[in-house]
């Protein structure tokens, strides 16, 4: 399969990959993912216990991207492994991809915040071609022949989407509409002068059930929120002073895990929620609401509630 790019018809054909893998199996279907997609693969290295991991990566000065496959939890040795992909794809540009199953999810969320890494959490073969592809060639690829909907595509309707929530979250945290004025406490922030009847945890818990008894009756996929989800979700662990994992939050979203990881950076990027390291465990963070969005997320309560709306 040749897959072109809108950038003078470069194929992937020119693009070099380093595969990285903690088993044989992880290696060949890694490497599969680069032969399906046509491009070449620089340096196939096996993570075998005891090796620095600064060795693991001496190829990838010459790769276009990077591709690894993780199978189980490598204690030190995969934490050092994490955090060296994530400062060379931070300083030298190149765009990884790592795929892992559901059981690393906190381990691998807490070590990686390059927006270069796509995190793929028990991934198809489609998904790991089709985000080899933009590791490879980031200027927005042409996706030939996986799929009804590019990768690219969603990942700007992803965008959109978050983009609009956060409008509308900034809008009623200004108090349009709201229960009272907004006074802005000069660190970006917004607070209500007056608040009636604060929601709390039980309600914003009761709109959660509500949501999933959708589910019961009609197809899921009609309702998919996740970003909605997530808001919900981490609103009631505010007002419950419960941390929420990132694995946690991802369950939250009812999507697989790989979209959720995505909808996760995507509200980070718009400065709707916060990571903060466990101090109890340092391979794992917590994510909670940026002070703003919880503002924006009381004054919408407060005004559904208002306006006699049925929240869900």
């Amino acid at each position: 399969m040749e897959l072109w790019y809108r950038n003078g018809g470069t194929t992937a054909a020119d693009r070099a990959v380093v595969v990285l893998a903690d088993t044989p199996a992880g290696l060949s279907v890694a490497a599969q993912a680069a032969d399906v997609l046509g491009a070449r693969v620089l340096r196939s290295e096996l993570l075998e216990p005891g090796a620095a991991a600064d060795a693991w990566l001496i190829a990838i000065g010459g790769a276009d991207a990077l591709i690894v496959e993780l199978d189980s939890d490598g204690g030190l040795e995969l934490d050092a492994l994490l955090a060296l992909i994530d400062r060379t794809a931070r300083d030298s540009g190149i765009d990884a991809v790592i795929c892992f199953p559901e059981s690393l999810i906190d381990i691998v969320a807490a070590a990686i915040g390059s927006g270069r890494i796509a995190l793929l959490c028990a991934p198809t073969m489609i998904e790991r071609v089709a985000a080899l592809q933009l590791a490879v060639q980031p200027r927005q690829p042409m996706l030939a022949d996986i799929g009804s909907e590019s990768e690219a595509q969603r990942l700007m309707q992803l965008s959109r989407e978050v983009a609009r929530i956060a409008k509308a979250l900034a809008e009623l945290s200004a108090g349009e509409p709201g229960p009272g004025p907004a006074v802005h406490d000069g660190a970006g922030r917004f607070a209500a002068e007056t608040r009636s009847d604060p929601v709390d945890a039980a309600t914003v818990r009761a709109v959660i059930r509500a949501r999933r008894l959708r589910d019961q009756y009609l197809p899921a996929a009609l309702f998919a929120d996740p970003a909605w989800d997530m808001l919900l979700d981490l609103m009631a662990a505010r007002l419950e002073g419960r941390p929420v994992a990132v694995s946690s939050l991802c369950i939250a979203a009812a999507v697989p895990p790989t979209t959720a990881l995505r909808w996760i950076q995507a509200l980070a990027n718009a400065d709707l929620i916060e990571r903060r390291p466990d101090q109890r465990d340092g391979r794992r963070v917590f994510i909670s609401l940026a002070d703003r969005a919880a503002e924006a997320m009381q004054h919408y309560f407060t005004a559904a509630r208002q306006a006699g709306a049925i929240l869900a």
